[in-house]
């Protein structure tokens, strides 16, 4: 989470704890808007509830529009997620003591090539080395076998229910060696959903006795939207909660029991949702038997939810579910053992992850080629022949499609790109070569040769769906140095106002209360009082004070203090 005001940029805790106040410059829920286009339709569906501003720019590329010091700005998703990645970078450099130039970076396991390529953008113009892109359920595997010793094979499911994106993983994991067997997930299924029920359950309820209606006022769902997800947090430990805000919309207060029965009665369909997911994931894998999942490890703070818990175990016919992992902490806890292992550290860990979706090519008639299926291990190589439609034909397009519909209409595009200089032919004569690579990261390269002629030509999905170019890039790694020095500025200029006014309120209430007490002459009392109070409304007066002068000011009344309440002429009691 982002915020912009006329002053400063907050990001984190800070921000979230300004956004009542300021939702409309306040931006969060980037995993649902990096790597898709403006018209999506899940983009649309989120737009209607997010109180920030989203526009479409180039290349249907998103962007979030913002007042920023009294200025309109547009900021992609990328560079969003990277001030949360350059504050994390920041945070850990404050504790470690030094430069952090390397990161390992979790995303979740139904993300499409796209939204991986620019969550590397988003690492990039926050100063990071991206070594490598991990799955989140992997990233939680990891840390759930990290320091077992399994002899046998173990098959294990993490179910990843976060904020915002759902993933199941079955992995199986032998002597620390991390192989992924399925993976399955919605990209667009969390806690976030959870919470927009509650809210439109309130919204109703509150439309319903008042006549104002809350859904024009931005800040007034914001508020209600905050107390949805503390109530829905709190029915995770109690049967029965209370929403009780006071003043919420034009003078009415808001105040309402729900009970656990009712939330879960909001979203058992999502819930269902999921189990969907399990269901697939584990058919996917191809075991036997259900029972051959020998722990199931939950991860996500939505993962907590009771009812949800409750349906788990009952698909695995009353299993219990592994508690060994922190839910909140695992996938991270995952990553750095992956940061250690690429860091080459002595942490002896061997991790094979999958191909989320499928990946292919558009043929005749629309239809899909699949060239890599999904769950194939990574990384990966696969080719695949083609032909021509028509008698001599000196080019084909490539169309590469990712999703798991017979039909290239019903899945994405990833890219597109022309191979030319085909000798002519009769129809299905020449030998086209196709082949795909896909990284350790997930991401795809695709070349063609023409085994006749020699011609080639390959892929870079560079710009498909708004991606970022190098030279947007490199503008978004400056203005993110700048916006960093900025927010130092504005951090050392609260820290020497702050320094300044509790001096102010210290040295005036003990020369006040000298005063009172006859401890001080009274002319001299005046004097000092009066100087300070010059200090306070020198400080209303200028807020675009600098710190050096703040400083300056804070030393030149220490001074006065000093000379004033010097012990000939002051005692403090």
């Amino acid at each position: 989470m982002v915020a912009f005001t006329p002053e400063e940029r907050f990001v984190g805790d800070a921000a979230k704890f300004q956004i009542s106040s300021n939702p409309l410059n306040t931006a969060f829920d980037m995993k649902r808007l990096i790597g898709r286009r403006y018209t999506d339709s899940s983009v649309q569906a989120d737009m209607k509830l997010w109180p920030f501003r989203v526009v479409s720019q180039k290349n249907d590329k998103p962007m979030i529009e913002v007042n920023y010091k009294v200025q309109k700005k547009l900021f992609a998703p990328e560079e969003i997620s990277s001030m949360v990645l350059m504050k994390v970078k920041t945070t850990a450099e404050q504790y470690l003591e030094s430069e952090v130039k390397n990161a390992v970076i979790t995303v979740p396991a139904y993300f499409s090539d796209s939204q991986r390529k620019m969550t590397k953008d988003a690492g990039r113009i926050a100063g990071l080395n991206v070594m490598r892109i991990i799955n989140e359920p992997t990233a939680a595997a990891m840390t759930y076998g990290f320091g077992r010793a399994e002899e046998e094979k173990k098959h294990i499911l993490v179910f990843d229910l976060g904020g915002g994106t759902f993933d199941v993983s079955i992995v199986v994991v032998q002597k620390r060696k991390f192989e992924v067997k399925a993976v399955g997930g919605e990209a667009h299924l969390g806690g976030e959903d959870f919470d927009n029920r509650m809210l439109d359950y309130c919204v109703q309820h509150f439309n319903k006795l008042y006549s104002p209606n809350l859904c024009v006022n931005a800040k007034a769902l914001r508020r209600l939207r905050s107390e949805c997800e503390r109530a829905k947090r709190n029915l995770s430990s109690v049967v029965e909660t209370v929403i009780d805000i006071d003043g919420l919309y034009e003078g009415y207060d808001f105040f309402l029991k729900i009970r656990r029965a009712k939330f879960e009665e909001l979203n058992f369909d999502l819930f269902e949702k999921c189990m969907e997911v399990v269901k697939r994931c584990v058919a996917g894998c191809k075991l036997r038997s259900k029972s051959q999942i020998e722990d199931i490890v939950l991860v996500g703070g939505s993962s907590r939810i009771p009812k949800v818990q409750e349906m788990v175990r009952d698909f695995f016919v009353g299993k219990e579910l592994c508690r060994a992992v922190n839910p909140d902490e695992a996938v991270a806890y995952g990553a750095a053992l992956q940061a250690a292992v690429l860091n080459k550290e002595d942490v002896h860990i061997v991790m094979v992850d999958v191909t989320p979706l499928s990946l292919g090519i558009s043929v005749s008639n629309g239809v899909m080629l699949v060239v890599v299926p999904r769950n194939t291990a990574l990384p990966t190589r696969k080719e695949t022949s083609v032909t021509t439609a028509y008698d001599d034909q000196t080019s084909v397009a490539f169309l590469v499609h990712e999703g798991e519909r017979p039909l290239v209409a019903d899945n994405d595009l990833l890219g597109k790109f022309v191979l030319r200089g085909i000798p002519a032919a009769p129809a299905r004569v020449p030998s086209i070569k196709v082949c795909f690579e896909v990284d350790a990261d997930g991401i795809l390269n695709v070349s063609v040769h023409d085994r006749g002629s020699g011609a080639r030509n390959a892929i870079t999905i560079s710009n498909e769906g708004g991606r970022l170019s190098i030279q947007e890039i490199d503008k978004m790694i400056a203005d993110a140095e700048k916006f960093c020095k900025e927010d130092e500025e504005a951090r050392e200029k609260h820290v020497a106002k702050n320094a300044l006014e509790c001096y102010v309120s210290n040295m005036k209430k003990r020369a006040m209360k000298a005063k009172s007490e006859d401890s001080m002459d009274a002319d001299v009392a005046e004097d000092l009082i009066s100087t300070i109070t010059a200090v306070e409304e020198w400080l209303k007066d200028n807020d675009t004070v600098t710190v050096v002068e703040l400083q300056d000011k804070l030393k030149e009344l220490e001074l006065k203090c000093l000379c004033l309440s010097s012990p000939k002429r002051f005692k403090f009691i």
